[in-house]
């Protein structure tokens, strides 16, 4: 369902993109080329000057709640995973090809390009640089942890491309299904 906001700024949703029917957009929202958007997802740019972008090839999966306080911005950039259950809340910008885990908590955050931030974590007023994880259940709220924080590995990049192919092929088949009924 897609909503105004207070300032009756609307969503503004690629036609290339899957919304489930019970997905909640509200507001100055921005959803970029394939991008696959799951079930009791909650996006929010209703607080003054708020704005939510997410960029092409993106998954938001279920239960999904992004939101910005007034006069923030969340940016989500092209190809990242936000799976089932995280919060991502503005200030926040979010880099290139990140997975943020299940249940975790992404707050006042500047995080670089293929991020892993797994499960349960939280993760509030740092800035992460491209290519580190953040471990299950990990909590890094100062900025002097984050240099304690591992690289990548070759199996996480594999899974993190693997998240992103699984969900394109979600989008395709979702958008072929309406179309095939809008057909009928």
């Amino acid at each position: 369902m897609l909503y105004p906001n207070p300032k009756n700024q609307h969503p503004k949703i690629s036609e290339t993109a899957w919304i489930s029917e019970n997905a909640v957009i509200v507001g100055d929202v921005t959803i970029g080329e394939n991008v696959y958007v799951a079930h009791n997802v909650i996006i929010r740019a209703d607080e003054p000057g708020s704005s939510i972008v997410i960029g092409d090839n993106c998954n938001v999966q279920d239960a999904v709640i992004i939101h910005g306080l007034g006069g923030s911005k969340v940016d989500v950039k092209n190809n990242t995973s936000l799976a089932h259950g995280c919060i991502i809340h503005g200030p926040c910008t979010i880099g290139e090809r990140c997975f943020v885990g299940f249940g975790a908590v992404v707050f006042d955050c500047n995080i670089g390009e293929d991020v892993v931030i797994l499960h349960n974590s939280t993760v509030r007023a740092v800035d992460i640089p491209s290519c580190k994880v953040v471990n299950d259940g990990q909590i890094i709220t100062e900025q002097k942890l984050v240099e304690d924080l591992d690289d990548i590995c070759h199996d996480l990049e594999k899974f993190k491309a693997s998240v992103i192919d699984a969900n394109l092929e979600l989008v395709e088949g979702y958008c072929k299904l309406a179309q095939d009924s809008e057909c009928k």
